[in-house]
């Protein structure tokens, strides 16, 4: 049975998704939360496997709650539910974690064909945001062959939240060669803090 969670603020819309997906027997919905810090603090403690997420909420967008929750659990797949008509805020969605995204004008009966499809392995996504993810991808691999491998490696430890000391133990370095090869990947991908460089050369 797939567990699905709905993070959006229309409780009327949301109590029509509850009712589309559990409609089946192929998967059912026992988490809705109309807003993003509720979500935040439930979430990570709940068993589910797909959230689908209005990028519109109220009190923080659905991409920056996408961002923060999930990295707690990279098995849990979020699902982008938008009514905007703009694929650069549906491609920072997908950049922040999402695996796909829906449009709210989608006829409601495709909705649990769009999330049995992520639980597959597929991404449910537009001809033109797809077109971006490639662009994206081949921009964040040059990016990337700037680096050295211990550049690489601890960009990647960077990603992960660990601190220049954690690095320094984990790859038997002094603090002062992990701030010099940071300051190396600041200078070659020409950014001025980790989370820029980040951004510009991991993909989610």
């Amino acid at each position: 049975m797939i567990q699905v969670a709905i993070i959006e603020d229309d409780m009327e819309l949301s109590e029509l998704l509850v009712a589309l997906i559990n409609l089946g027997d192929s998967m059912r919905c026992f988490y809705t939360f109309e807003n993003a810090q509720r979500a935040i603090k439930q979430l990570p403690d709940a068993a589910v496997d797909v959230v689908i997420v209005d990028i519109g909420l109220p009190d923080q967008s659905g991409i920056e709650c996408i961002r923060v929750l999930k990295p707690q659990n990279e098995k849990v797949h979020y699902l982008v539910y938008t009514s905007f008509d703009d694929t650069e805020l549906v491609f920072e969605a997908l950049k922040a974690g999402a695996v796909g995204y829906i449009s709210k004008t989608t006829e409601p009966h495709k909705l649990v064909d769009r999330v049995m499809e992520v639980v597959n392995g597929g991404s449910p996504m537009s001809a033109q945001i797809a077109r971006k993810v490639v662009t994206y991808f081949h921009q964040t691999t040059s990016e990337m062959e700037k680096l050295s491998e211990r550049e690489k490696e601890i960009l990647h430890l960077l990603d992960n939240g660990f601190r220049y000391k954690e690095i320094a133990n984990k790859l038997f370095l002094s603090i002062e060669t992990v701030r010099t090869h940071v300051r190396n990947i600041y200078k070659k991908l020409q950014v001025n803090s980790r989370t820029e460089a980040i951004n510009k050369t991991i993909i989610k």
